[in-house]
């Protein structure tokens, strides 16, 4: 990849480990003299790009992070837009270019990372092995009314589902909220689901339980929820949700061949 002058780039993170980074994603970091985004994360960048220029802005201020990307990348700057996760999952690569139309100079490339729902999966063990949707349980910028919809459909559709920001000091009952509408449209307390805190960071925990255990449970922003679809179940302790493999017939197979 070419780094060039008034060159933006939205970057996603993945969890924050650097580990767990692509090399694209450290690359345009790298080659970056300026990175901006949220505080929490840029401090987990930690030390590797200390010396770079680190600019941030609070929550609910993220118009004016992405019009900073544009002033530094007019001074002559090559800036990042840090994102958890991926930078077009719940992260600032749409808005970067929706503003980006006021500032044809700039050129915007956005570089991928491994989201929420897929490395958290990778914990729990296979539980969007199959159709799955992502809903996002914060109301600061979706209607619940629509939130609540997309639920219901979701749950008629017979999906599994990951959920996104399921609960804050503000909408601490959020997750009991929707597990009640699930259970309204057909999904059952028996549901295989499960969650995982604190992906790819320290103290990263992992629990699989029932959709009925599931919605008296007390969870934290930084937790991310999986809810099964009717043919997941959990196995050894793991999340699964089939594929649809004729396992009976694959094991049939097995035992024939081990006969002769």
């Amino acid at each position: 990849m070419e780094y060039i002058m008034n060159n933006i780039y939205v970057v996603g993170m993945g969890p924050g480990e650097e580990s767990m980074m692509t090399q694209q994603a450290i690359d345009a970091l790298e080659a970056s003299d300026v990175i901006i985004g949220y505080t929490v994360y840029l401090n987990l960048l930690g030390e590797r790009f200390a010396d770079k220029e680190l600019l941030s802005t609070p929550m609910k201020k993220e118009r004016e992070r992405c019009i900073m990307c544009f002033e530094k990348a007019h001074e002559g700057k090559k800036v990042a837009m840090i994102c958890s996760g991926d930078a077009g999952v719940y992260g600032m690569a749409s808005l970067m270019l929706e503003l980006g139309k006021n500032y044809p100079d700039c050129d915007i490339t956005v570089i991928p990372g491994i989201t929420a729902a897929s490395s958290g999966a990778a914990v729990l063990g296979a539980p969007i092995n199959h159709d799955f949707c992502v809903i996002s349980l914060s109301d600061l910028l979706t209607p619940w009314e629509l939130i609540e919809r997309r639920l219901a459909a979701a749950a008629r559709g017979d999906f599994a589902i990951v959920l996104y920001n399921p609960s804050s000091r503000k909408r601490a009952d959020y997750l009991k909220r929707a597990c009640t509408i699930l259970m309204e449209h057909g999904v059952t307390a028996d549901r295989a689901c499960g969650y995982v805190e604190n992906i790819g960071r320290e103290n990263t925990k992992a629990v699989t339980l029932t959709l009925g255990e599931l919605m008296n449970t007390s969870v934290n922003m930084f937790t991310t929820v999986f809810i099964g679809n009717s043919q997941s179940e959990i196995i050894d302790g793991r999340l699964v949700t089939k594929r649809g493999y004729d396992i009976e017939g694959i094991h049939n197979n097995i035992s024939s061949d081990k006969q002769q």
